[in-house]
């Protein structure tokens, strides 16, 4: 069988269209090669799935190629990402997530990680399982002597449990909450976290549930909160209940998103900022000197002021969970929060949580009287574009006319595409309180690694500034009539 895996083999995961790029017989290939990558045989690997039409087969498909190579799967069925996490890090086993996140029903996908959670990328064995697994397409898996063996195992209370043990919300005010699970698997963590449907306790949480029936379809709308089309029914609802906040998570309930009691987004750079200052802390009353947070590089200026108001140490990163999973291990970060919102803890084996982060809000924000849209806004001082795509004929080309246009005015760099700041930033001393600077801007432009597309992201002290500096860079990008 000859087939094109690069096509579904991403930077961070593996990703394609059932039927077509996606099939029982890639994913027995994909599965054997995993196991021969890590060293699995005679060892055991926790598979689990989201609610899609097809997870449930290829988790049958996985299993037959890892025992073919050895290794043994425990399987802990319908799941959310983070709980395969959990169970990664708990078992200290290599685990795989059936899942596409946010992607549409027609596309499935798989989620590789070590044990301890470690994320796989393209450079850290995704390129090798795929090359291997292309030669298992051609030439069939060779079978071993000592076949691997199959178990179920259900590890939502003890994934819930370890949960409420790290974010204690018994004794915050009472809260009206609209959670929006968008069909994904949300509609089964958040009864288990949130509620009683794992025999925790009661919480002081009041849980308005919106499309909770799992349903790989997602018959009401795409679970990517991160387009503002999806959460339209979720910020009518919150105004309509009265409610206190709403949350949304995507499909696979990794990230979480937040909206205020006015319907209004909180971004996920207010998130971060709110989170870590409780990681500084909670790490600081328990002796810990030196402690690092890190922020990818298109989160808010509001996020490494906050960081170093309490002194804490930020550290900036480029965009994509495995790479940030790998820093968080590498500089011992107590927490990490990202523009998409994939929030990532120390505590949680360094791999991301969206659920453990909107705990982190409801238990700061039901610690005092405010209403969310006046508590959030100290932690929303500056105008955000948010991420704009343009499709281009030459990635190359236009990067390079940015570079040009924004020649003299600012500090360059390439950590992650092209970045510029001007203004007051190019002073390095940063103001006495978060959130005071007014004279500032910085715009990044990123190439999409799948399609010839560029991405701006542009931030500045005031809106007016920002829309200044947004509307010549899109119109240098798009000078030659792309869009």
């Amino acid at each position: 069988m000859s087939i094109d895996l690069t096509r579904i083999v991403k930077t961070y995961d593996i990703r394609g269209l059932v039927g077509s790029e996606l099939t029982d017989e890639v994913v027995e290939a994909l599965a054997a090669a995993f196991i021969d990558e890590i060293g699995a045989a005679g060892a055991s690997v926790v598979v689990g799935h989201d609610m899609r039409d097809s997870s449930a087969g290829f988790t049958e498909a996985f299993t037959r190629g890892a025992n073919a190579r050895g290794a043994n799967v425990v399987s802990i069925g319908l799941c959310s990402t983070d709980m395969t996490y959990f169970a990664s890090g708990s078992l200290a086993m290599p685990s795989a997530m059936f899942t596409a996140s946010h992607n549409p029903a027609t596309y499935n996908g798989i989620k590789l990680s070590r044990a301890g959670a470690e994320s796989l990328s393209l450079d850290t064995g995704l390129g090798s399982i795929r090359d291997r697994a292309t030669r298992y397409l051609a030439d069939g898996i060779p079978t071993v002597a000592a076949v691997g063996g199959f178990e179920e195992r259900d590890v939502t209370a003890e994934y819930a449990g370890y949960l409420r043990g790290l974010v204690d919300l018994s004794s915050i005010r009472p809260l009206r909450v609209v959670v929006d699970a968008g069909n994904g698997m949300g509609g089964m963590t958040v009864p288990a976290v949130l509620g009683t449907a794992a025999g925790l306790a009661e919480l002081p949480l009041e849980i308005i549930p919106m499309y909770f029936e799992l349903d790989g379809t997602f018959p009401n709308h795409e679970a990517n909160p991160l387009n503002p089309d999806n959460i339209v029914d979720l910020q009518k609802a919150v105004v309509h209940h009265k409610a206190d906040v709403g949350l949304a998570f995507d499909g696979d309930a990794d990230r979480c998103f937040v909206v205020d009691e006015r319907g209004e987004p909180v971004t996920p750079s207010a998130v971060t900022a709110i989170v870590g200052l409780r990681e500084i802390a909670r790490v600081r009353s328990a002796g810990e000197k030196t402690v690092t947070v890190l922020h990818n590089l298109i989160t808010s200026l509001i996020v490494p002021e906050t960081i170093r108001a309490a002194g804490a140490r930020p550290v900036r990163t480029t965009v994509g969970h495995s790479l940030i999973k790998k820093v968080m291990r590498e500089t011992g970060a107590v927490f990490g929060g990202e523009h998409s919102a994939h929030y990532y803890f120390r505590d949680y084996w360094s791999a991301d949580n969206g659920m453990l982060a909107a705990m982190h809000v409801l238990a700061e924000f039901g610690s005092q009287d405010k209403p969310l849209s006046e508590f959030a806004a100290e932690f929303s001082p500056y105008s955000q574009s948010g991420e704009i795509n343009s499709r281009v004929d030459d990635v190359s080309a236009a990067l390079e006319r940015v570079r040009d246009a924004f020649t003299g005015r600012g500090a360059f760099d390439t950590l992650d595409g092209l970045t510029v700041s001007g203004g007051s930033l190019d002073n390095e001393a940063l103001p006495p309180e978060p959130g005071e600077r007014r004279n500032f801007w910085w715009l990044n432009v990123r190439a999409s690694n799948t399609e010839p597309l560029l991405r701006l992201n542009v931030e500045g002290g005031t809106p007016e500034l920002m829309a200044v500096i947004r509307d010549e860079a899109l119109a240098v990008i798009r000078q030659n009539g792309t869009v």
